[in-house]
């Protein structure tokens, strides 16, 4: 897989200085300024050192600015090549020809997830979820079913979950945390209210928070002590909320599974309370 330069700098944007931070805006605003500029061109844009946009190529996993410039450009590039293909939902597109291009934008979506996925931020959200005495999942709208979705899944692991859909339940919840407990707080945007009041109620009480967002800059993923990203595109039928979707789900997925491995006793025990549980109110 390519290195994907925006991706890069998304997940990495929270721990980066504020002139790497002020680089960073620069890039994302208009990439074209960096494939068409020299370093020295974008230090004297941004008033800063030579060296300084040199550190910051390296800090987001670039040997140098001309390493960052051709991957960017080779971004840009796929981009524009998929844009030319993928014209978008038609109105004379059949059923099929529909649910095809739904199933390349969901891959999309995963792809640039596992693309910007940082190693340390998941193995410290298992670290957190692994240890906590109590993990309580919080999202409002649409992030309500995957907060949920992740109930349904780490109920099956032996950890103590626990998700509500009401907003006042969910902040009620979160008032009544310790600092030995974990709160997963769920937002496309970052932005939500209810969401943020959520989060902060969690932190002040001392629990661990684990944000999963699709923005790296935003209030909630700026609060948490670890921060996992989606990334996804808009189109004229499907908002980017709508299928950022499919990329929590997978992140999700990606921390259940990695609990069930590392309680795999404490799993099989869980797991057979809830068959047990179920086979019986059947009878």
């Amino acid at each position: 897989m390519s290195q994907n330069c925006i991706g890069k700098i998304r997940s990495n944007y929270a721990r980066l200085s504020e002139k790497e931070k002020k680089i960073a805006d620069y890039i994302l605003n208009d990439p074209d300024q960096i494939i068409h500029g020299t370093i020295n061109e974008v230090a004297e844009d941004l008033n800063v050192a030579d060296a300084t946009v040199f550190r910051f190529c390296k800090r987001i996993g670039f040997k140098g600015y001309q390493a960052m410039k051709i991957a960017l450009a080779s971004e840009i590039v796929t981009s524009n090549q998929q844009v030319d293909e993928d014209v978008g939902i038609l109105k004379d597109d059949d059923e099929k020809t529909i649910a095809d291009k739904i199933f390349r934008s969901n891959i999309r979506t995963l792809e640039n997830t596992l693309e910007i996925l940082d190693k340390a931020a998941i193995q410290k959200a298992v670290d957190i979820l692994l240890h906590a005495n109590r993990v309580e999942l919080y999202g409002t709208g649409g992030s309500a079913v995957i907060a949920m979705d992740g109930f349904h899944k780490f109920v099956r692991t032996g950890v103590k979950a626990f998700a509500f859909i009401d907003s006042h339940f969910q902040l009620m919840a979160a008032s009544q945390l310790t600092e030995k407990d974990a709160a997963v707080v769920i937002s496309h945007s970052g932005t939500n209210k209810d969401t943020l009041a959520i989060l902060k109620t969690a932190k002040n009480n001392g629990a661990k928070t684990i944000a999963i967002t699709g923005y790296p800059k935003s209030p909630i993923a700026q609060h948490a002590d670890v921060s996992l990203y989606t990334s996804s595109e808009d189109t004229e039928y499907r908002s980017e909320s709508l299928s950022s979707r499919i990329g929590q789900l997978s992140l999700i997925d990606a921390l259940y599974v990695n609990l069930r491995v590392l309680n795999k006793e404490n799993a099989k025990v869980s797991l057979q309370k809830i068959r047990n549980t179920i086979s019986e109110t059947r009878m």
